[in-house]
């Protein structure tokens, strides 16, 4: 069995740091089968996910990472992560809280996000 904790904080840097550095690049992790739910919206495939992310009312973002807690999900070696944290949007002092799940599926020696459901936590 991979080392999933490894896998999952590896994936979450390079999610992350993408993110911020400008989402359309966080295409190739996800495939027309995956499903992203933000906030109340789902969404299926590539393009509408990437769509989504890239007109967010934003044009600037720091997320910030607090916790993240792994698990293997499958017996086909998928991988649940749970991420909670912050983040900042273009030049907002106060940071918002979040937290995000992926489900990352493997495929050809990498992995993808089957499933990733992001919420604001309010209050």
């Amino acid at each position: 069995m991979a080392d999933f904790n490894a896998i999952a904080q590896q994936f979450t840097e390079f999610y992350y740091n993408t993110f911020d550095q400008g989402p359309k690049d966080l295409a190739a992790l996800y495939r027309d089968s995956s499903m992203l739910t933000f906030e109340t919206t789902a969404i299926q495939g590539v393009t509408g996910i990437i769509e989504k992310l890239t007109t967010l009312p934003f044009k600037k973002v720091v997320h910030k990472v607090a916790t993240l807690d792994a698990q293997p999900s499958n017996e086909s070696g998928g991988i649940l992560v749970m991420v909670t944290g912050q983040l900042l949007v273009d030049e907002e002092q106060r940071p918002m809280n979040y937290t995000q799940v992926f489900q990352l599926l493997p495929e050809a020696g990498s992995y993808y996000v089957f499933n990733d459901v992001f919420r604001l936590v309010y209050g």
